[in-house]
């Protein structure tokens, strides 16, 4: 049970068209974290654009934008983020059940990612796990990444990390 009460959207007619953005850009729903972070809702706005453009409006592909954000999900323990993503983008997103599995590992050693998912996995383990990437590990993505999808990489990893840590600090229910 979440630690704190969701927003009861009928009981708060004031942020009705804030929830109706919401609901517009997330599957017709008021999602659980939304209804968390509704109690804040200059936060809950800001919080939509800015997951919204690090999910959508990038140039990184959407095969390794949710290999990213599943790592990262596994990595601080964040379930309803693995359920969420397994059910809803995952497999539509080019992730087999395989490759999901296989990030569920505490070390990935698996033949369903590329060099180049690889590099970005290890980026993903330092950035997550450290705070701090080492340059070995940087290196590996200067090959295949232009400046730009680097930043990218990184925004949405701490994206990420913000995300799952924000929903496991206030014990998001599953969906």
């Amino acid at each position: 049970m979440a630690r704190i009460p969701y927003v009861d959207e009928t009981t708060h007619p004031e942020l009705a068209p804030a929830i109706g953005r919401i609901r517009a850009e997330r599957r017709g729903k008021l999602i659980p974290v939304y209804g968390l972070l509704l109690h804040s809702p200059a936060i809950a706005e800001e919080w939509l654009a800015f997951i919204n453009a690090v999910r959508w409006k990038t140039q990184l592909g959407a095969r390794l934008r949710e290999i990213v954000i599943l790592r990262v999900a596994v990595l601080n323990h964040a379930g309803y983020v693995v359920d969420v993503h397994r059910q809803h983008f995952t497999g539509k997103d080019g992730l087999d059940e395989a490759a999901c599995d296989a990030l569920l590992a505490d070390t990935v050693n698996s033949d369903a990612f590329t060099p180049t998912e690889q590099a970005v996995i290890a980026y993903v383990d330092a950035l997550t796990r450290e705070a701090q990437v080492p340059d070995a590990v940087f290196a590996r993505l200067r090959p295949t990444f232009d400046v730009r999808q680097i930043v990218e990489l990184s925004v949405l990893i701490g994206a990420y990390n913000m995300h799952t840590r924000v929903l496991n600090a206030l014990q998001i229910d599953p969906e």
